[in-house]
């Protein structure tokens, strides 16, 4: 083999190569494109679509009357056998601390804010919601498991947030309906 020989075939090879590579770097571009054009019509979309139901609270006025007056907040044992939780947050605490739920249950939790914007995140679970003035934040959620679960405010709602924290207590659902014959509220505040 000559060494023009040698020369053409290497010249082949790299121009075989560089088509490769344009072809290659062709399919990223158009990839990376398409990605971008759905994650900006999903984004676009989710924000010109209003929520299904949007409910409203006077936050001035919750402690007063209503849905989420102290005596109502807490954990019920409701007729079809689900649960729903009321709650409050404001700075620097939930209201009530710690929530009491059953172990397999649907729940419901119910929360609005008194003052400032405040999150909720049950830690090791994919619940998480804002809780908003003027507004009640809705979250579906079930336990598979018995145990304390933690619940920080994950906004940051002003000096003083990082000790915002309260608890989940999931117990067994035998246990959740003894405690509910009584009537009124649940939570394991002081327990």
């Amino acid at each position: 083999m000559s060494a023009e020989e040698t020369h053409e075939n290497g010249s082949a090879s790299a121009e075989v190569a560089a088509r490769v590579e344009r072809r290659w770097a062709t399919i990223a571009v158009i990839i990376i494109v398409a990605m971008a054009l759905l994650a900006a019509f999903a984004g676009i979309h989710r924000a010109t679509m209003p929520q299904p139901r949007v409910e409203t609270t006077d936050p001035s006025r919750i402690h007063l009357s209503g849905e989420f007056v102290e005596s109502n907040l807490g954990s019920v044992l409701e007729a079809n056998g689900n649960v729903t939780v009321r709650a409050i947050g404001q700075q620097y605490s939930f209201t009530p601390a710690c929530i009491v739920v059953p172990v397999d249950t649907p729940i419901t939790l119910r929360a609005t804010s008194a003052d400032v914007v405040h999150g909720i995140l049950v830690q090791g679970t994919n619940i998480n919601t804002m809780l908003v003035p003027g507004y009640v934040s809705e979250q579906l959620m079930r336990f598979t498991r018995t145990g304390d679960y933690l619940m920080p405010c994950q906004e940051f709602c002003s000096f003083g947030h990082e000790g915002m924290w309260g608890k989940v207590r999931v117990i067994d659902k035998t246990e959740f309906a003894d405690r509910a014959k009584g009537g009124g509220r649940l939570s394991c505040v002081g327990q």
